[in-house]
């Protein structure tokens, strides 16, 4: 007997919160739901570039808020907009995080902001977008993170603390609520072009002709490609490098 592959999923219409959609990866997969008619909210600790993606998207502005995800009372409040904004939560998108410097090279309020953004941020915004999701029996978290754990390249101690965390927590949560109908994916993405590097805009173009590092946009269609599949596919973790990321 066969049996007819279920339909990819739509875009359209699905309720998506994206944390630090104003710069970088997050910037980029922001445009290209915009573009796909999902139902969007972000938010970037800055207005202006907020104000920049939202015109760009031809949204507004309750598409977007400003706020910073290493806050708790930050993080009741964007899940209030939520709710009110959005009426749920289908799909979680965490981008929102810092670069670092080595350990020893940072101070004592600057490294634990890092990884209260990066790490802590995460899991308070997995937690909210849970708590919805449980309870409506479906749901898609999407945790970006880095390959930065597994080349442990010198000058990415705290960074790589960070997606590490990331990395194990998601691999581990999918077994927690796999049951209950929400998904969990991790994006590892390689060097990418964005606001996170400390090269210039000509040295990123430059990497990027070269081939040893991405556009931010070709880890936005990962993530689309993960949206898009159907209910029963779970897809735990998808690495994306250029052809020749550099390890350190």
């Amino acid at each position: 007997m066969t049996q007819e592959k279920t339909p990819h999923e739509a875009i359209a219409g699905k309720r998506i919160l994206l944390t630090g959609g104003t710069t970088g990866i997050g910037r980029a997969t922001f445009l290209a739901l915009a573009k796909q008619e999902a139902k969007l909210l972000t938010f970037g600790r800055e207005p202006e570039p907020l104000a920049q993606v939202l015109e760009l998207a031809g949204l507004p502005d309750e598409c977007g808020m400003t706020a910073d995800s290493s806050k708790p009372e930050d993080i009741e409040r964007i899940f209030e907009a939520v709710d009110e904004r959005l009426g749920g939560i289908d799909v979680l998108i965490a981008c929102a995080a810092l670069g670092a410097q080595p350990l020893h090279e940072m101070s004592d309020e600057d490294w634990r902001y890092v990884i209260d953004t990066n790490l802590v941020g995460y899991l308070a915004c997995a937690r909210g977008a849970l708590k919805r999701m449980i309870a409506q029996g479906s749901g898609l978290i999407v945790l970006v993170s880095s390959i930065s754990p597994e080349i442990m390249a010198p000058g990415e101690s705290v960074y790589a603390a960070t997606k590490g965390g990331i990395n194990h927590f998601a691999l581990t949560l999918r077994k927690e609520v796999g049951d209950k109908g929400v998904r969990v994916t991790v994006i590892e993405p390689g060097s990418v072009g964005s606001d996170m590097q400390e090269c210039t805009d000509e040295e990123q173009r430059e990497a990027i002709a070269h081939g040893e590092m991405l556009f931010a946009e070709e880890i936005a269609e990962a993530i689309e490609f993960v949206l898009t599949r159907s209910t029963r596919c779970d897809i735990p973790m998808l690495r994306i490098e250029p052809i020749q990321q550099k390890t350190g």
